[in-house]
């Protein structure tokens, strides 16, 4: 299967696809960019806005059109696009980190619009077991809350949550860990429970990075250094892997009209590029199966 490039955007860490319906059109993030990208694929209309702090996942918010949840450095903000190409950012919940030097990463909402978000170290070298998840809504009380539920990870990604939303995914992509698990998710209450490795990838080419479900329920998720996107079954058996023409794919989202696109942000490392020019690119595969309607934040 062919891999077509979308946008040869050069971003340095292309994170966050999200496919906005309403809009016909594709959003994401550069990381260290700051920055927030929209492409509209049938014009090819391609707008950017830049914030103040490192931009890694966003989700739309349900009450409040043309605004988005962001994890950024310090926390989450509500962020919404101007006309002069900057980001209004206005902060919701401070994050407690672990240790100096961290960011927030991967992230998206749960069937019932809870935002999860996950935090790493920006050193990924030193290895350290530093990384959290937390999960935000409003409790009874009506209050915001930003709550941790899981640490001693080093680099969260990967979330995903099965159709029925009944199943939720987390990866680590460092590469002393390499493991993807699975917890039986309580849609009412948004707690994870029994959690169990559902694919060790340290046997198979790249790292776990970020993922997407589709609506037969089968989980799809960037082989970061290995140039491909990976579909493991909801029992966790490898069904089929595509290529795309750069080494670090980092995630990947359904859009287009009938959400049959699996659309692939990537990473432009520094160095000699000769051999993946694109690298950086959005890129779009067409699977043959759709995916599903990504949820806005609803609290």
């Amino acid at each position: 299967m062919q891999a077509e490039l979308v946008l040869d955007a050069r971003n340095a860490t292309g994170e966050s696809p999200v496919w906005h319906a309403a809009e016909q059109a594709l959003y994401w993030v550069d990381i260290p960019a700051r920055q927030l990208h929209r492409l509209v694929p049938s014009t090819g209309d391609h707008s950017t806005w830049t914030g103040n702090e490192m931009l890694a996942c966003v989700a739309p918010r349900a009450d409040h059109p043309g605004q988005w949840i962001a994890g950024m450095e310090s926390g989450l903000f509500a962020i919404a696009p101007k006309d002069d190409g900057t980001l209004a950012t206005t902060p919701i919940a401070r994050a407690a980190h672990a240790a100096h030097g961290m960011r927030f990463n991967d992230g998206r909402c749960d069937r019932q619009g809870r935002f999860w978000a996950g935090t790493m170290l920006m050193d990924m070298a030193a290895a350290r077991i530093v990384g959290r998840v937390y999960r935000y809504q409003r409790d009874v009380n009506e209050e915001a809350a930003l709550r941790l539920q899981f640490d001693e990870l080093i680099v969260p990604n990967g979330m995903a949550f099965s159709p029925d939303g009944r199943t939720m995914y987390l990866s680590d992509s460092h590469p002393t860990v390499q493991a993807i698990w699975a917890f039986d998710y309580d849609t009412a209450t948004g707690t994870p429970h029994n959690r169990r490795l559902f694919v060790d990838m340290r046997p198979l080419p790249g790292r776990p990075d970020g993922a997407a479900v589709d609506v037969d329920g089968c989980y799809w998720i960037c082989g970061n250094d290995a140039g491909l996107v990976h579909r493991f079954t909801p029992d966790g058996r490898l069904d089929r892997s595509l290529e795309v023409p750069v080494k670090k794919p980092a995630m990947c989202a359904f859009g287009g009209a009938q959400l049959d696109t699996l659309y692939v942000t990537s990473i432009r490392p520094g160095g000699d590029l000769s051999d993946q020019p694109l690298a950086g690119g959005v890129f779009a595969l067409r699977p043959g199966v759709q995916g599903l309607p990504e949820p806005a934040c609803q609290f």
